[in-house]
């Protein structure tokens, strides 16, 4: 974003690409009201950049702290400019030990969260002369990946809960985009046990999202090479794509197995 003085909600900004996006925009002249469950981070940058950051965090997932939220900006700002929706979590499916309250975890953090945040924003976008939405999806949802169920269920609802919405809020003049990213160097990646191709760094990644969001594009997806292998990926015929996945999962005996 080029023009300074936006006021701008973010969330999940204490550690990952949100972090590295808070620092950007703020960096840039933007105000921000950021939100994470950890307090800390939030205070380090707002003690950085003095008069640009309200702390607002709470536990996203519990629509009552959303709503509580939603009305410190209200009464601070009165409005917000744009609303980046970033918060969210991952975890793995072990298959042979499927656990359904692993899957609700993660689609109430990735999904659910963002839908008690947009119910906040939303008020607030509607006073502001040119309101921007914005989720953060995951380029998973081009392709399906082994052992990426819950987390790619979960990016993929939200894809779908922002594309509809997109048309839904275009004669409000609230512009939607999806940001797409492939793997991302954060603390969350970083746990990961697998390869993780064309990874970048979460300042590079800040940088191309920031960069980008002043055009409001429809979508922002990068590495572009990699988003070009999943979406060709993704029209191959379904047989073709499930023997390409099948090379991809693992395989062996369950870990309580000899």
């Amino acid at each position: 974003m080029s023009t300074p003085g936006k006021r701008i909600w973010l969330t999940g900004a204490s550690s990952g690409i949100g972090r590295a996006l808070a620092e950007r925009l703020l960096a840039d002249g933007h105000q921000l009201a950021l939100s994470a469950r950890r307090v800390e981070p939030l205070q380090a940058l707002a003690e950085r950049f003095p008069g640009q950051v309200l702390v607002v965090t709470g536990d996203l997932s519990e629509a009552g702290q959303v709503a509580a939220i939603g009305s410190r900006i209200a009464a601070h700002w009165g409005a917000l400019d744009c609303a980046i929706l970033n918060a969210g979590t991952c975890e793995y499916i072990d298959v042979r030990h499927f656990e359904a309250a692993m899957v609700e975890r993660v689609v109430r953090a990735n999904l659910f969260s963002a839908s008690h945040c947009i119910e906040a924003a939303l008020p607030l976008l509607r006073r502001a002369e040119s309101p921007h939405l914005v989720g953060v999806a995951s380029a998973v949802t081009y392709w399906p990946l082994p052992r990426s169920a819950a987390y790619g269920a979960s990016k993929a609802g939200l894809r779908y809960l922002l594309e509809s919405l997109r048309l839904d809020l275009a004669a409000e003049g609230i512009d939607v985009t999806l940001v797409s990213p492939g793997f991302v160097d954060t603390p969350l990646t970083q746990a990961n046990d697998f390869p993780m191709p064309m990874r970048w760094p979460a300042a590079k990644a800040a940088a191309r999202i920031a960069g980008r969001l002043e055009g409001r594009p429809l979508e922002i997806a990068f590495p572009g090479p990699l988003i070009a292998a999943l979406s060709l990926l993704s029209v191959l015929p379904a047989r073709l794509q499930l023997a390409l996945g099948k090379h991809l999962a693992r395989t062996g005996p369950a870990k309580d197995e000899p």
